[in-house]
């Protein structure tokens, strides 16, 4: 690192700050219930729905499968899609220890959140959590296109970009080995990989500095490495002020 310490943390969202399956569990259940409006069986496509996601979510298609198997015609399945993505989870609980755990960063670094999903739910999560105030900045990846969500290099130079950091002086935090470590050190940065969520069982990738448990143990051994806080930088916009 050029610095001699991290001065700025990047965050995942989904199963790094909370268990994402809480909230697939409700967008599951607006699906069904939309699909009970078309005469489908509610309890068989919310059981088909469960069971193709637990197979893995990012293979995407979900929807389209879980209709086909409960007889529904294909034409639904753009409105059940729009059911999902409009889907407001009332509150989400981020796993134990996060809250402080960023708090204790933002006292000490900068921290941008990066994550990849539809902008909309991915805002309504954040506003589900409680941890809207907890970042300078805010980047949704999807916003430039899907084709640029993590690894992507672009939403991790964003990211950076706006808070003045300099990829060898960062860190990245994230759940995906695939996506987080990859992206993260593809531009340089550290990243480090926390085993919750979906992909817990997934091995380490190579460029990995380290491995926790959960995300507040993450940040108790990252502290020692954090540089001072700088002074206020004219591009840090707090969360809510990137769209």
């Amino acid at each position: 690192m050029t610095g001699g310490g991290v001065r700025a943390v990047l965050v995942d969202l989904d199963d790094t700050l909370y268990p994402q399956a809480d909230a697939l569990d409700e967008a599951w259940w607006a699906v069904a219930d939309r699909g009970a409006r078309y005469g489908l069986d509610r309890r068989a496509l919310l059981v088909a729905l469960q069971i193709d996601a637990s197979a893995g979510t990012a293979r995407g298609g979900i929807i389209d499968r879980a209709v086909a198997r409960t007889g529904g015609s294909p034409r639904l399945v753009p409105d059940l899609l729009a059911a999902f993505r409009g889907a407001v989870p009332k509150r989400l609980v981020p796993y134990p220890g996060v809250r402080a755990a960023l708090i204790d960063l933002l006292c000490r670094v900068p921290i941008a959140l990066v994550t990849d999903g539809n902008p909309d739910g991915q805002r309504r999560k954040l506003a589900a959590l409680g941890l809207e105030s907890m970042f300078d900045v805010v980047v949704f990846s999807d916003l430039g296109g899907r084709d640029r969500r993590k690894p992507d290099p672009r939403p991790f130079r964003e990211a950076l970009s706006a808070l003045g950091i300099d990829p060898g002086d960062s860190v990245m935090i994230g759940d995906r080995p695939d996506k987080d470590v990859a992206g993260a050190t593809g531009v340089g940065m550290r990243a480090i990989r926390v085993t919750t969520g979906e992909y817990a069982a997934q091995p380490d990738h190579p460029a990995t500095w380290f491995r926790a448990d959960t995300f507040a143990l993450a940040v108790e051994r990252l502290l020692p490495h954090l540089a001072p806080r700088p002074a206020p930088h004219g591009d840090v916009r707090r969360s809510g002020g990137r769209s």
